[in-house]
């Protein structure tokens, strides 16, 4: 029987204004500040403060519902979802609809630009955020800067995962790289997903949906014959697809670390995943 997320009967809760102080510097606090969104109309009904311990607002009617919030496969785990716009974010948001408590990470002041992409909403975010932020809780840090860095680094510390997109290397001269938050926590899982890898004669290029499908290949696939390449449906399909393949790499480093007790680094290029779904056609070129 395959798990699922049990909506039916609940308000769907969309944990993402910005800035919210889920965390501060020294101690968890003891509240979360969220809007719920009404599943059917998709209309902000009303800005709540939950007991993070007993899920019950102010005036004391429980809003994480106990069939939501502890009977997923995914309850007990954190992961820290530092990632934009949606090849990273994607896997943390699987992981958040099958139980696991996901820390959204935003730019002060602007937020997360995936807010402003796409259709906006009648609660003013767009449905693209809505989609890929639900679930999830939100907290502004400014990681450039070392107290920035310094509260990530205590979110690491009792986290289980960490999301990130950044080009590579960006969060090294950030002082944030794998061998730094290794360190503070032996046992992190820490995917990381560019256009073309960590390592390699691309890793420095930046990359980008389009980018992804055409480089995998499928961008050759789509369109007339005699045709140029065209996008295959959706230009985010390779972001899409890097954040599936992300969630099970998680999941697999998760298990080994069973095993093991440790974590690891999961690098993945946008390209990869396109790359694997072509059916026959490498072996067959090979030929």
């Amino acid at each position: 029987m395959v798990a699922r997320p049990s909506w039916e009967g609940h308000l769907r809760l969309s944990l993402v204004t910005c800035p919210v102080a889920l965390y501060p510097a020294t101690t968890e606090a003891e509240t979360i500040r969220f809007n719920m969104i009404n599943p059917k109309t998709n209309n902000r009904i009303k800005m709540k403060t939950v007991d993070a311990g007993t899920g019950r607002a102010a005036g004391g009617n429980r809003i994480l519902s106990d069939n939501i919030s502890s009977n997923r496969p995914l309850t007990g785990l954190r992961v820290i979802d530092i990632a934009t716009y949606i090849a990273a974010p994607y896997c943390a948001t699987i992981m958040a609809e099958f139980g696991a408590e996901v820390i959204k990470v935003e730019q002060p002041k602007v937020g997360d630009p995936c807010r402003r992409l796409g259709t906006v909403s009648e609660c003013g975010d767009t449905l693209v955020w809505l989609s890929e932020a639900r679930n999830k809780k939100s907290v502004t840090l400014n990681l450039k800067s070392p107290k920035g860095a310094a509260i990530l680094k205590q979110l690491v510390a009792k986290a289980d995962a960490l999301t990130e997109n950044f080009q590579p290397g960006t969060l090294e001269g950030w002082g944030l790289g794998w061998d730094v938050l290794s360190d503070v926590n032996s046992r992190l899982v820490m995917l990381r997903v560019s256009g073309y890898g960590q390592t390699g004669p691309y890793s420095h290029r930046p990359g980008f949906g389009r980018i992804g499908n055409a480089f995998g290949g499928i961008s050759f696939l789509a369109g007339e014959p005699d045709g140029p390449p065209v996008t295959p449906g959706s230009a985010t399909l390779a972001d899409y697809m890097a954040g599936l393949y992300g969630a099970l790499g998680v999941m697999m480093a998760l298990r080994a670390r069973d095993t093991s007790g440790r974590g690891q680094q999961i690098d993945i290029g946008l390209y990869e995943p396109i790359f694997r779904i072509l059916d026959e056609m490498a072996p067959a070129y090979d030929k």
